[in-house]
């Protein structure tokens, strides 16, 4: 039996997105023409996505994806992009030693792909040292942060114009009364769909960028400049993490920090409600159980940690100090965002666990934010304890319910079975990281370390803990453990499911 699935639909439309990633490309050569920096690298990348792109363009005139085609035009769309954003890093030699000339080695290109992809992937784990902040040309740092802000973007069209409908581990819970559908009811094509979402993020990402930069011009930051205001923006707003600066937003003053959070929080809200809170209906938001679980999540968890350093006598600290602290490296984690205010990874051993909590949990669905996601915790923790009523009350008929919505029976099982299957490859990526690491690096990583490493990456947080925390990198890492981190930065961003089912002979085949 031949293959079934329409492989050159797939690949042609992967095409078309390759093919316009030249347009943002074209925003750092623009810089760097502008700074007198070398502009070969991101010539380079535009030659090779334009090529590429055209190239896949041509294998079909079909438009129309089915299911099958969905699922391997998805997979195959991040991956090639996140590769060929990886092109300037590689050119100009990423986490190569500051003493030493770049050479296209094994090491050198791993390092390449792994910041590529964990920029478009919005996991915001990095191989830069400090040498690399203070060196590297803004072209390249911006290319960093713009490289999330598409991530974002494109994570926002794909779940709410395509992951819902495939039923994607629980993603069609995004069609209850007060997400996806009634947006679809106003903007009933996706492109439509996908040209409202664009409107309200750019918008988003621009006042973002005249909050910051307007402290700056208050006096109040001084090293917020507009360079830095717009790279923060593209990254808060896309729950992404990467900053051109060593110490992320600890670099800056207390008041950049509280003027970040509410872009973190924003950019991790299911964004059909922040479109009805544009149009002025403000009840949505407040009518939706997942955004009122999110945010108890947020305070319960910032409150939590922020009581825990303030009996810490190892740690000096005031009123403000504390809950600031507390309350952003929450947010930030929560959110999947992966932004630091301070090192959290010299905290105690209880706010450090806490931390570690937090990295499970995500924003809503329909959001730019990556991990497991609130909406499917709600779910879980209904079910659980809808379970426990039925143990007391076996007779009772009791339905789930979100709002006025009754999730059916079979999306509880998708989503019990999400997961599981999470927090399943969550523990063997841990198995991975300790084995691979214990052959190579020295000291050795410790279980933590690498319990941390492994949850930050695969559910696309960005820092750990220890040698890997905020202010370090993952350079230390042997070079097959990078490696596979890419690939499990690419599985955890499109959720999973699209890559395993491209694994399974039925799907080709069947």
């Amino acid at each position: 039996m031949g293959i079934r699935v329409d492989w050159r639909s797939s690949c042609s439309l992967t095409g078309t997105v390759l093919k316009w990633l030249a347009v943002p490309l074209a925003v750092p050569l623009v810089l760097a023409v502008f700074d007198g920096d070398d502009s070969l690298a991101f010539v380079a990348a535009i030659l090779a996505t334009i090529v590429v792109g055209v190239a896949l363009e041509r294998l079909s005139d079909d438009r129309n994806l089915e299911q099958r085609e969905a699922f391997l035009m998805v997979a195959l769309t991040w991956f090639s992009v996140g590769a060929i954003g990886s092109i300037p890093f590689a050119l100009v030699g990423l986490g190569a030693p500051a003493e030493s000339a770049f050479s296209p080695s094994v090491d050198g290109l791993v390092n390449a792909v792994f910041e590529g992809t964990s920029g478009l992937t919005t996991t915001g784990a990095t191989v830069m040292s400090g040498w690399d902040f203070e060196n590297q040309s803004r072209a390249i740092l911006l290319w960093r942060q713009l490289i999330q802000w598409l991530g974002g973007l494109g994570i926002l069209i794909v779940a709410i114009g395509l992951l819902s409908n495939l039923m994607v581990g629980g993603a069609q819970l995004m069609e209850t009364e007060t997400q996806t559908r009634n947006v679809r009811k106003l903007r009933p094509h996706i492109d439509e769909t996908a040209r409202l979402i664009w409107g309200l993020y750019v918008g988003l990402t621009a006042l973002a960028v005249v909050a910051l930069y307007a402290l700056h011009l208050l006096g109040m930051a001084p090293n917020m400049d507009l360079f830095n205001a717009v790279s923060h923006a593209l990254t808060s707003v896309a729950t992404a993490g990467f900053s051109p600066e060593a110490e992320s937003v600890g670099a800056f003053e207390p008041v950049v920090q509280w003027a970040i959070m509410p872009f973190m929080i924003l950019g991790a809200t299911n964004f059909v409600l922040l479109y009805y809170v544009t149009q002025g209906d403000v009840r949505q938001p407040l009518e939706s159980e997942e955004f009122r679980f999110y945010v108890g999540v947020l305070v319960g968890f910032s409150a939590i940690v922020a009581a825990i350093l303030w009996m810490d006598p190892a740690i000096d600290k005031n009123v403000e100090e504390t809950i600031r602290h507390g309350l952003f490296n929450v947010i930030s984690l929560v959110t999947t965002t992966g932004f630091a205010s301070t090192d959290f990874g010299q905290w105690s051993a209880g706010a450090a666990h806490m931390l570690f909590l937090c990295m499970f949990i995500g924003g809503m669905a329909g959001s730019t934010t990556c991990s497991i996601k609130s909406l499917r915790w709600l779910v879980t923790l209904k079910a659980f304890r809808r379970n426990l009523f039925t143990s007391i009350h076996p007779e009772a008929v009791r339905p789930l319910r979100l709002g006025s919505t009754v999730v059916d029976e079979e999306t509880i099982r998708d989503i019990y079975a999400y997961v599981l299957l999470a927090i399943v490859i969550f523990f063997l990526l841990t198995v991975v990281v300790v084995v691979d690491s214990a052959r190579f690096t020295d000291p050795h990583v410790t279980e933590f370390e690498a319990l941390t490493a492994s949850a930050s990456i695969f559910l696309n947080i960005g820092p750990a803990f220890g040698q890997f925390g905020p202010m370090d990198n993952y350079a230390g890492f042997p070079t097959t453990t990078r490696a596979v981190m890419v690939v499990m930065m690419w599985i955890g961003r499109i959720e999973i499911i699209p890559v395993l089912v491209l694994l399974t002979p039925a799907f080709w085949k069947s």
